[in-house]
């Protein structure tokens, strides 16, 4: 049983519209928390629910529901991402044009060490298996150490640096998907 089957209450499924509201609010305080915690991540007013709407365009959008009540979401795709062509301090294990990206998680404050965010881990992995990816990437800021300790906990490997459109610094995480242990 996977960590996606661990709770039958928690599903996860691609974000619609009506969605929106909520995954601002999500997006909000995520913020509000990383404020808390001294991270200037999120800071900017990004992501908002503008984001949610072209992610939900893009068909990226996912949100896990409990009870039917939106608890968590992130942008969950496979593909390439091209601030990962870059890194820096290190090196992606796999050099693949096409692996699972994981992006803008947000949990609700009583959703937290619930499992979600492994949970929404486990499905990027999934998916990235099922179009034959080998990895799956994530990145994030060098002081949230939540999501550093979830990526870690769910076997996500730091590989070194990358840089955002921004200029801004990011640790970047590379997991290799278990289909394909032993054979890299």
């Amino acid at each position: 049983m996977s960590r996606c089957e661990i709770d039958t209450s928690m599903i996860i499924r691609k974000a619609d519209y009506g969605d929106i509201p909520r995954m601002g609010e999500l997006y909000d305080e995520a913020r509000a928390s990383l404020r808390a915690l001294g991270v200037d991540q999120w800071q900017d007013g990004y992501p908002n629910e503008e984001t949610a709407r072209r992610d939900i365009e893009e068909g990226i959008a996912h949100v896990v529901t409990e009870n039917g009540a939106v608890i968590a979401t992130a942008a969950v795709y496979v593909g390439h991402e091209p601030t990962y062509d870059e890194i820096y301090g290190g090196e992606w294990e796999l050099d693949d044009l096409s692996y699972g990206i994981i992006h803008r998680i947000a949990v609700a404050p009583e959703a937290k060490n619930t499992g979600v965010a492994s949970m929404i881990m486990d499905y990027c992995a999934e998916l990235a298996a099922i179009a034959g990816a080998i990895s799956a990437r994530c990145d994030t800021h060098e002081d949230n150490r939540p999501m550093r300790h979830t990526l870690e906990k769910n076997g996500y490997v730091r590989r070194g640096v990358i840089y955002l459109k921004s200029g801004a610094p990011r640790a970047a995480y590379e997991k290799i998907l278990k289909h394909m242990e032993g054979q890299t």
